[in-house]
């Protein structure tokens, strides 16, 4: 079980990463005037990714769990979770962060991925991270009420972000 919490504290410090590099991005969109949309939402997933990870690794250390074949599948489809979400952060650069804003001048990014896969961020990173978290902890329960619940509430989120970005792909 150890190894299962080290190598949780090790998914959360990169979580942590990202959040500091949001944290950074947001304050530099705010200072060029970006507008935020969904802001309840945005806060419901923050909330709701929290509660995820808390919810995966209770069940995990409640079931004394083994880094077994469910949790070596459940770490690699995290590691593909995180390139991916390194590559949006990389691709978006300093527009990337977990909340919605755009700015005045804001640019669609039309690269490989964003030309080809709808919201890389969400579908190649969240989903697949929570299902490879939820794998990783033995987590059942967690994954079968968290994720419908978590799915719901990006489903506004996409929603919310196709609207606020409407204007821009024309």
């Amino acid at each position: 079980m150890l190894f299962i919490n080290t190598l949780f504290a090790l998914i959360l410090a990169l979580r942590f990463y990202t959040l500091s590099i949001s944290i950074r991005n947001e304050k530099a969109l705010i200072a060029k005037g970006a507008v935020q949309y969904g802001k309840t939402n945005s806060i419901l997933l923050s909330a709701a990714h929290i509660l995820f990870y808390l919810a995966a690794i209770t069940e995990a250390n409640f079931r004394q769990i083994s880094f077994d074949h469910t949790a070596q599948l459940g770490l690699a489809l995290l590691i593909f979770a995180f390139i991916m979400l390194f590559y949006v952060i990389y691709a978006l650069k300093e527009i990337w962060t977990v909340k919605l804003y755009i700015l005045p001048a804001h640019k669609i990014n039309r690269s490989f991925l964003f030309k080809y896969i709808r919201h890389p961020n969400y579908f190649l990173n969240i989903i697949p991270e929570l299902i490879g978290l939820s794998l990783f902890c033995h987590a059942g329960y967690t994954a079968m009420f968290g994720l419908p619940v978590y799915l719901v509430i990006l489903a506004v989120r996409i929603k919310q972000e196709e609207k606020a970005m409407a204007h821009l792909l024309n």
